[in-house]
């Protein structure tokens, strides 16, 4: 017999939303679909983010993306509301919080 190589650890793996997580998002996006104001959604998986990102118009950019990075976890906080242009507008160490300017959008778009 032949010699049995390891396989290689310490590679990270992909970064994921936890399905409370991904419910707690789907949540928030079903009710701006029924208030009218998205249209579309899409979700990148990477090594080091994962991000949800909401869209007004399926051709246009993310309205607002909500990041996941557990990098940051002891530091600023692993989600972060990021806004059309890049800008983040809320960051924390939980999902919640983050969400809240977006929560309260939708409370004035009902309301109307």
């Amino acid at each position: 017999m032949g010699t049995v190589t390891p396989l290689p650890l310490g590679r990270p793996g992909q970064v994921g939303f936890e399905r409370p997580e991904l419910s707690r998002i789907l949540d928030l996006y079903g009710r701006m679909v029924a208030a009218g104001h998205w249209r579309d959604y899409a979700m990148s998986f990477d090594l080091d983010a994962a991000i949800f990102a909401a869209f007004r118009r399926a051709a246009e950019r993310p309205e607002f993306r909500i990041e996941k990075r557990p990098a940051l976890r002891n530091r600023q906080g692993m989600w972060a509301l990021v806004n059309e242009s890049g800008m983040i507008l809320k960051r924390g160490h939980e999902l919640g919080p983050v969400l809240a300017p977006v929560e309260r959008r939708l409370m004035k778009l009902v309301e109307e």
